[in-house]
């Protein structure tokens, strides 16, 4: 049986005392977050709705919640949604500001609700689904004129779907990042 991944508070691996290194670590993963953001777009892979993603750039989220903090993942994800705002216009951006930050912070309600006991796959699922229910919130917001709860069901699935695959993703990246002294 697979050992279960378990996130624990002192496995932080930079220093807070050390701003410097954790700003530049900041910029180089909102950089990647960018870099896979575009990737993805590029993608063009079968899905059942025209706006669903895996969201790859949320590996580099969730990476940043875990290894540096919440501040820093909050940065990333705001930081990467102001791209979008500026190469996709004004609803895509916030789509991608509410979905991001309700996706962090749920993370990080479970982070603190279960410590240790929780595993990077259940939180990358929460994350996903709750990125999925932040950008339905916002667009219903948008345009409340119209229903998008009949997305519900999509959003849920490929939620759960996404989730799954960033977390595999980052489980499969960690090793890496820990040859380069970042896990």
């Amino acid at each position: 049986m697979k050992e279960k991944t378990i996130i624990r508070p002192a496995d932080i691996s930079v220093p807070k005392t050390q701003k410097l290194i954790r700003l530049v670590l900041t910029g180089l993963l909102f950089a990647a977050a960018v870099v896979l953001t575009i990737v993805e777009d590029f993608l063009q892979l079968p899905t059942p709705a025209p706006f669903v993603k895996i969201g790859l750039s949320n590996i580099v989220v969730m990476y940043t919640l875990f290894f540096l903090g919440k501040r820093e993942a909050y940065l990333v994800g705001v930081l990467k949604a102001l791209f979008v705002f500026i190469t996709r216009g004004m609803v895509a951006g916030i789509l991608s500001l509410g979905g991001g930050v309700l996706s962090i912070t749920v993370m990080v309600l479970l982070m603190i609700v279960f410590k240790e006991h929780i595993s990077y796959f259940i939180l990358s699922i929460a994350g996903a689904v709750f990125h999925n229910l932040g950008q339905l919130a916002a667009v219903s917001l948008l345009y409340t004129n119209m229903l998008f709860i009949v997305h519900l069901p999509i959003l849920l699935i490929s939620g759960v779907v996404a989730g799954t695959v960033t977390a595999t993703l980052l489980r499969v990246f960690l090793p890496a990042f820990k040859k380069l002294g970042l896990g």
